[in-house]
């Protein structure tokens, strides 16, 4: 488990630990609505806007990561090792994706435009083995297209 030891603000620490506890028990990457869910069943009278500032709070102090794609909804990772992830086409979820060959680093690559570059992130896209198994329906479905965006198909 992690320790608060990065500066943050001192108010709903009991919050703000149990949030960062069940963030990093789930290998889900959820959003902020899913993880309140999940905490609320430890901390009952918890609002979705405290999850939300202790989210933001703890991504900015570098405890988390925000996974966001152009349009969705935001998710987030307990997981701030470096890793890449896979993200359904069809649903959105959210999966890790481990032995991927290692890419330059941001000092190898030249910077186009005058850019310093700082990090760079990979996102892979597919479709998860739950909508892969779901029968083709005629009433549509949605769809993530390449830039992040929720459309609906049909």
């Amino acid at each position: 488990m992690r320790s608060l030891k990065i500066t943050l603000p001192q108010r709903n620490t009991r919050q703000r630990d149990v949030i960062l506890q069940e963030l990093c028990r789930l290998t889900s990457h959820p959003t902020a609505t899913d993880l309140y869910d999940i905490v609320r069943r430890r901390l009952p009278r918890i609002s979705l806007g405290t999850v939300y500032r202790n989210l933001d709070q703890l991504a900015e102090a570098g405890m988390i990561r925000r996974l966001e794609a152009g349009g969705g909804q935001a998710r987030f990772d307990g997981n701030i090792e470096p890793h890449h992830h896979v993200r359904c086409i069809h649903c959105g979820r959210v999966g890790d994706v481990h032995d991927v060959p290692t890419l330059p680093g941001a000092g190898d690559v030249a910077a186009a435009d005058g850019y310093e570059i700082i990090s760079c992130r990979v996102e892979f896209l597919g479709v998860c083995p739950e909508c892969r198994e779901e029968p083709a329906s005629g009433g549509g479905r949605d769809r993530v297209d390449r830039g992040g965006r929720m459309s609906r198909d049909g």
